[in-house]
């Protein structure tokens, strides 16, 4: 690993602090190095607050000036909540100006790098790209397509079964799997699942991690069959709810829940139930950047089969279930030639104690 590699490398430490917190805006980390030794660090910290580099030019324990600066993105050269960085990085006499990755955004996307190169400025790029590339999935995703990123979530046991025959599913994995799944509900925009799981399990669907914000809930209810003391309608404050419903749900029990400041959204159905697709562009336009699944077998199966869902994470319990009628992740009518199948790309397994976490990517089919 060359100097360049560690100093990136600590960048993406820093810019992975910022993870729950920076969105709609992407993570991002910044080193200052100058003489051979760091001055200034920084990272995004919330969206709205001073970028990576800012942070990092203000914590410098000397002057900038002659100093290289490593980024993980494409500094800013627009105005936005904040002034444009690249223009700070000028002012303050940065040599070398060394980038992960560049921003795919459209206000910046390469206009950043060619107002510092134009200022006389060493710019090397593509330096742990892959790495600030996989660091803002969501970002990356929602800035191209205005769509949420979808993480499909969801613990069964090693043959495979998401639940017993008679629906007992508390709990499959271990307390520590059920702690990791919550940060990631923490790191997400949204959390989605059907008018199933709210019958049965009554969640509230909060993430119970100090610090973050709870995700927006989001309930995929094509007949309004949501009891009205459900615990995903309270704490409105703390964690809003929306219910994506269709024609087919009843007048006045929409009256109610509006009553109770809900919000409701009519969508147009798909053989009888919310159209995904819809929904997904309904959500991105609210500025939901990222959504996580915990649905069960029906909604999961629907969200494949819409080519909703990029990404996979699976905590799988070294129990056996068994039985013909216990519910696996995915049902429905499933494939029928295994030249239709899903297939899974850049699996990642991980160990949770006893569990297993694995972390897949979807081959989407109409991207």
């Amino acid at each position: 690993m060359n100097n360049d590699e560690k100093m990136m490398k600590r960048a993406l430490e820093l810019a992975s602090n910022g993870r729950g917190f920076t969105a709609p805006n992407p993570m991002v980390g910044a080193v200052i190095v100058k003489d051979g030794k760091i001055i200034g660090e920084g990272y995004h910290k919330k969206a709205g607050e001073a970028h990576a580099e800012v942070n990092a030019i203000e914590s410098a324990s000397e002057s900038v000036e002659g100093a290289t600066l490593y980024v993980t993105l494409e500094p800013c050269s627009h105005f936005g909540k904040t002034p444009p960085c690249s223009e700070l990085i000028i002012d303050r006499k940065i040599k070398k100006v060394v980038i992960a990755a560049t921003d795919p955004n459209s206000l910046v996307s390469g206009s950043g790098i060619k107002q510092l190169r134009q200022a006389g400025i060493e710019v090397v790029t593509g330096i742990y790209e892959k790495e600030s590339h996989k660091l803002n999935e969501v970002f990356n995703y929602y800035i191209t397509t205005k769509l949420p990123y979808v993480v499909m979530k969801y613990a069964m046991s090693l043959d495979g079964k998401i639940a017993t025959e008679t629906g007992e599913s508390k709990w499959i994995t271990s307390q520590d799997s059920r702690q990791h799944a919550r940060y990631l509900r923490a790191h997400l925009s949204g959390i989605m699942v059907g008018i199933n799981t709210v019958l049965k399990d009554d969640p509230e669907l909060t993430c119970r991690v100090p610090a973050f914000e709870n995700p927006t809930r989001i309930i995929l209810d094509s007949r309004l069959r949501i009891p009205l003391d459900a615990k995903v309608l309270s704490h409105q404050q703390d964690a809003p709810t929306i219910i994506l419903t269709t024609s087919q749900a009843p007048s006045a029990k929409l009256d109610k829940l509006k009553g109770k400041h809900i919000e409701v959204l009519v969508l147009p159905d798909k053989n009888g139930q919310v159209d995904l697709k819809e929904a997904m562009k309904i959500l991105g336009e609210k500025g939901i950047d990222s959504l996580l699944l915990e649905g069960g077998g029906t909604v999961n199966a629907s969200a494949l089969s819409a080519d909703i869902v990029n990404k996979l994470a699976v905590y799988i319990a070294p129990i056996l279930i068994g039985g013909d009628g216990a519910p696996s992740p995915v049902m429905g009518k499933g494939i029928q030639k295994m030249s239709e199948v899903f297939k899974l790309n850049n699996m990642d397994i991980t160990r949770i104690r006893d569990d297993m976490h694995i972390e897949a990517y979807i081959d989407r089919r109409n991207q």
